[in-house]
C-alpha cells in the first residue's frame, strides 16, 4: 500500500509542522473547530455502541472512524500539533518561532474546544429530547464517565494527579503515532489502517485525550453529572493537556526527528 520510509515521513512531519505554524488564523480555527466537532461525535458514537452492546471493545474498535475522517479532511487536533509544529521550530524552518508555535497551540485549543462544545450541546439535546426528559441510558453513562474521571482522580490526591498525567502521556503517544500513520502511506487504505491501530489502543485503554474530554465533561455537566467545572479543569483537562504535550512530543515527534532525520554518523569499523 505504497509504504513511505521513515526518513521520508519524518520530512513530511516537519513540513506539516511548518505549514500549520504559518497558517492563517481563520483557517487554523476552522480546521480545529471541525476536528473537535467530528472527534466529539465519534466519542458519542463509541459510547453509544459500548452501552448498547455491553462490549467496550466494540466501541473502541469503531471509535477511530472519527479520527480517520478528520485527518483525511485536513483538520487539526491539539494532540497532533503538539507533536508536529515544534519539529519545524527545532528544524529552524523560516518563520517558525517559539511565539508561532504557541500561537498555533492556542488557536487549535480554542477551535477544538468550540467544536467539541457544539457537539456536546447537540448530543445533549438528542439524549434528553431537547432537555424535556431525563437523559437516556447513553446520556447517563456519559455523566458517570465525567464523575469517575474527575472526582475519581481527586479522591487519590497527588497519586491521582500523577495517574491522570501519565494517562495523558500514554494517550498522545498512541494518538500522535496515529497522526504520523497518516504520513506513512500514499494510499487511502494504507493511511486508514496506520491511523486506526494506535487510536483503537488509546480508546480501549481509557487513556486521557484532551479533545475527547472537551466533549465528555461539558456534556456530562449538561446531563447532570455530579462534578463541577473546577473539577473538570483541575482534575482532568489541564493535567491531560500537559500529559498529551509530553507524550506526543517526547515519545513520537522528537524521537522520530532525532533518529530518522537528524541521524548520528555511522560507526566506522576498523
Amino acid at each position: 500500500m505504497s509504504y513511505v520510509a521513515p526518513k521520508d515521513f519524518a520530512i513530511r512531519m516537519v513540513d506539516a509542522g511548518q505549514s500549520k505554524a504559518l497558517m492563517s488564523t481563520r483557517d487554523t480555527f476552522i480546521r480545529s473547530y471541525m476536528a473537535g466537532a467530528i472527534l466529539a461525535l465519534a466519542a458519542a458514537f463509541a459510547v453509544t455502541v459500548s452501552v448498547q452492546t455491553g462490549q467496550p471493545l466494540v466501541g473502541a474498535v469503531l471509535f477511530p472512524v472519527g479520527f480517520c475522517m478528520l485527518y483525511l479532511l485536513g483538520y487539526d487536533l491539539l494532540t497532533g500539533v503538539f507533536t508536529l509544529v515544534p519539529l519545524a521550530w527545532l528544524d529552524k524552518r523560516p518563520g517558525v518561532t517559539g511565539a508561532a508555535v504557541l500561537r498555533n497551540w492556542g488557536l487549535v485549543f480554542l477551535g477544538n474546544f468550540a467544536g467539541a462544545l457544539t457537539t456536546a450541546l447537540l448530543m445533549a439535546i438528542v439524549f434528553t429530547y431537547g432537555f424535556s426528559s431525563p437523559p437516556s441510558d447513553v446520556g447517563q453513562a456519559i455523566g458517570v464517565i465525567g464523575e469517575g474521571r474527575t472526582v475519581g482522580y481527586a479522591e487519590h490526591g497527588l497519586a491521582g494527579m500523577l495517574t491522570l498525567f501519565v494517562r495523558g502521556v500514554l494517550c498522545n503517544w498512541m494518538v500522535s503515532t496515529g497522526v504520523v500513520g497518516a504520513m506513512m502511506s500514499d494510499s487511502l487504505p494504507g493511511k486508514v489502517i496506520a491511523m486506526w491501530m494506535p487510536i483503537m489502543v488509546f480508546f480501549y485503554m481509557g487513556f486521557e485525550h484532551s479533545v475527547v474530554n472537551m466533549f465528555l465533561f461539558p456534556i456530562g455537566l449538561m446531563l447532570g453529572g455530579n462534578f463541577t467545572i473546577g473539577d473538570y479543569l483541575l482534575w482532568n483537562e489541564l493535567p491531560t493537556v500537559l500529559g498529551n504535550l509530553v507524550g506526543g512530543l517526547m515519545f513520537v515527534g522528537v524521537v522520530i526527528y532525532r533518529t530518522h532525520l537528524k541521524t548520528s554518523p555511522e560507526r566506522v569499523l576498523r
